[in-house]
């Protein structure tokens, strides 16, 4: 009896354990709140900057937020390099699911577009993520390599 008291205290915080995560994503400022805790290795090769030990947001790397709304955002690279636009899809237990659209860094490659799911660890941690499997209308794959985005960013 003692065991399935215990089982049933277990199943019963679980889903409460699993619901605090998502908790602690905002409700406003979504985007500001993206470019802030984006780990920018997630990003697709062809958009994200050369990998230096020590730099893992757009502030490490120097990149300047030149457009910001609630839902959206525009961040342009230092020196030149391709700006990148984010427009959060959806939040929800899964994650913060963006659209993320630029020009690649190779002319060659042209616009890409994608949809990443991005997650934290801890409630302090950075976004990490991979690209998603989820399609939305409004931000078709566009350009790029399929598997250009680094696995396993969760």
């Amino acid at each position: 009896m003692k065991i399935i008291s215990g089982v049933m205290i277990l199943l019963a915080c679980v889903p409460l354990a699993m619901a605090k995560g998502h908790e602690d994503y905002p409700k406003e400022k979504v985007a500001e709140y993206v470019v802030d805790k984006l780990n920018v290795r997630v990003l697709p090769s062809a958009l994200r900057p050369k990998v230096e030990k020590g730099k893992q947001t757009f502030a490490d790397y120097g990149y300047v937020t030149s457009k910001i709304a609630d839902k959206e955002a525009v961040v342009d690279a230092p020196n030149g390099g391709p700006r990148i636009s984010l427009s959060v899809l959806q939040e929800d237990k899964s994650g913060i699911y963006v659209c993320l659209n630029g020009n690649a860094q190779n002319q060659t490659a042209g616009r890409i577009q994608r949809v990443l799911l991005l997650k934290r660890k801890s409630a302090d941690g950075l976004l990490n993520g991979n690209e998603s499997s989820k399609a939305f209308s409004v931000c078709p794959v566009i350009g790029g390599a399929d598997q250009d985005v680094e696995s396993g960013g969760y």
